[in-house]
């Protein structure tokens, strides 16, 4: 028998033997006599509801004390950012003076109950007016709640204020959309781009508008990453539907409003790190992160600062969530330092980039810190395979030794690396694919080789310090039968020597 019919026949069973209950009481109230019953039941449903009111109160209370740690505000869960603990304040304060209302109102609801039960010969007294009585409920309540209000309006006016134009504060923007968060960051210009909602396609999700150059290095990262003691403020849009930026650890909590730009200026005071071992100390969150997989250990050690939305927005709304981690100013630089620009991942050349075919600043600069990338990595290699440089961005014309003029920024960052390392002797190598006459490919590899060379030596660089060496199509690095691989083939580079 399934567990769901079970459920029905018993609840069958449970009203059939409340109907018999009833009506063996109304039997012997007919034989005791109805005044008499009604009295011992007035009686009993008195006590009865004291005894409710006080389980009833040691239930919440005890509740409360029990799961406090485990509730944003108290223990371990207080405010991670320094605006929230202006905000938690008032939530202690408001708590204490509506507990005290709830405690009273619940021992008066219930004690009322008992002690003007109906009995027999007591006339209820009729009160018509009571000015003592309704200036005392008037006000105490107002000044309560002037309280409340005056001290909520100073936190509001210091939570809501904007920064200033010359405060030190870190810009993002978050944008809601079914069902998903597209974060947006500045890149080193520090200045996010204009946008445009008729912009909006696949390849473009936030109608960038990449007539404005601050968008070039606007890169959307797949989590929310922040320094720790750095002003944010973070920019708050939505795509479609009304949803709610809602960092709870942080106690933020804004509305994203279709056409209408919201903002939240916030401080985060811990780290990711620093918020696990306040979880460990307490002692209290040492169980599971995950029952299916234990090999991940404790919950403290697994839990992160959670971006979700906080408006429902729609089916899909659960899977709003974005992991948000807050590190050390070192490791924040360093994370900024390994993204990308969306524009250059995505759109660059594409048919809705306005610059197809040209070469723009942001390009050089990529290319620059990639280059400074590949040649620190091969300038600490150990082996002679690892220290070999690609030269990606130094191209020749069509079957010639002819540098293209757009190859002077890649020779431009080896002439800076040679510059800032006067020690440094490199071997130039220039190779081709298994294209044509294996001799002349050889002598087209050793000429390009030679170019490299000249025009570093041009440029100011010794030559004792290079060597020019064409490989022809001896070292291929992909495969020849494809336009790809032959692409890949026809490279120049250089090894470090020393």
């Amino acid at each position: 028998m399934s567990t769901p019919l079970i459920i029905v026949l018993i609840s069958i069973l449970v009203m059939v033997l409340i109907v018999q209950i009833a009506r063996l009481t109304e039997l012997s109230g007919i034989l005791r006599g109805d005044e008499e019953t009604e009295a011992r039941n007035n009686r009993s449903q008195a006590m009865w509801l004291l005894i409710f009111m006080v389980l009833f109160l040691v239930f919440c209370i005890g509740t409360a004390i029990h799961y406090k740690d485990y509730m944003l505000g108290f223990g371990p869960l207080k405010s991670s950012s320094i605006h929230g603990e202006e905000l938690d304040s008032i939530f202690y304060i408001t708590l204490f003076f509506t507990g005290i209302v709830f405690v009273a109102t619940q021992v008066a609801l219930f004690w009322f109950s008992y002690r003007y039960r109906g009995e027999k010969g007591r006339k209820a007294l009729f009160l018509a007016h009571n000015n003592k009585l309704e200036i005392w409920w008037s006000v105490i309540p107002a000044l309560v709640m002037c309280g409340l209000v005056a001290k909520g309006l100073v936190a509001w006016n210091k939570v809501m204020a904007d920064v200033n134009e010359d405060e030190d504060a870190i810009e993002i923007e978050a944008t809601g959309m079914q069902f998903n968060w597209i974060l947006r960051y500045p890149g080193p210009d520090g200045a996010l781009g204009t946008r445009d909602y008729h912009k909006i396609t696949a390849a473009n999700p936030l109608g960038q508008d990449y007539t404005d150059e601050k968008n070039l290095d606007d890169f959307l990262p797949d989590e929310l990453v922040l320094p720790v003691n750095k002003k944010v403020r973070v920019r708050i849009m939505a795509r479609d539907v009304l949803h709610n930026f809602y960092l709870p650890h942080f106690r933020v909590k804004m509305d994203a409003v279709p056409g209408i730009p919201t903002y939240f200026v916030f401080t985060p005071k811990e780290t990711t790190q620093e918020f696990r071992d306040r979880l460990r100390a307490s002692g209290k969150y040492e169980f599971l992160y995950d029952d299916t997989d234990p090999s991940l250990g404790p919950y403290w050690k697994n839990v992160n600062f959670e971006l979700a939305c906080a408006e429902l927005c729609g089916k899909g709304h659960f899977s709003m969530r974005k992991t948000v981690r807050i590190v050390s100013d070192a490791e924040y630089q360093a994370w900024l330092s390994n993204q990308k620009s969306y524009y250059l991942n995505s759109i660059r050349n594409s048919d809705e980039d306005p610059y197809k075919g040209q070469l723009l600043n942001v390009d050089v600069e990529s290319r620059k810190a990639e280059f400074m990338n590949a040649f620190s990595k091969a300038d600490t290699a150990s082996s002679a395979a690892d220290r070999i440089v690609q030269l990606k961005y130094v191209q020749f014309e069509t079957g010639s030794a002819t540098l293209t003029a757009l190859s002077r920024y890649e020779l431009g960052n080896l002439i800076d690396v040679l510059n800032d390392h006067p020690d440094l002797r490199i071997e130039l190598a220039g190779h081709t694919d298994s294209t044509g006459d294996a001799t002349a490919n050889q002598e087209l590899s050793q000429q390009r080789a030679e170019a490299v060379l000249n025009y570093l030596t041009d440029h100011g660089i010794n030559g004792d310090r290079l060597r020019a060496v064409g490989y022809g199509q001896n070292r291929p690095i992909d495969t020849n039968e494809t336009e790809e691989g032959r692409q890949n083939n026809r490279r120049t580079e250089f090894q470090i020597l020393n």
